[in-house]
């Protein structure tokens, strides 16, 4: 196979990692945001916070499809996903 070469199965998993490790990032993008945002008033803050995950979600969800194969998307979105979750426990009031 060359590397230009997508098959159905590379689609499946640069999909399947899209909807996984996106929903993961979108998730904690906002909860870094609410946690972050002390300065914003609470009711502003949360609003803020709901209405970023779909964004997130839906970008890293397309944009998935520039990593060549299946194996590549899963290795760096689950890479910036564990990222994520350190960053969100090093953050812990």
């Amino acid at each position: 196979m060359s590397a230009r070469e997508r098959t159905p199965a590379t689609w499946w998993a640069q999909t399947l990692a899209g909807i996984a490790c996106g929903f993961v990032l979108a998730l904690l993008a906002s909860a870094l945001f609410v946690r972050l945002g002390q300065s914003i008033a609470p009711p502003t803050r949360t609003q803020l916070a709901m209405w970023l995950m779909p964004p997130v979600w839906l970008g890293v969800a397309g944009g998935v499809y520039f990593f060549p194969t299946g194996r590549h998307a899963w290795a760096w979105l689950g890479g910036a996903s564990l990222l994520g979750i350190l960053l969100y426990s090093l953050t812990r009031p």
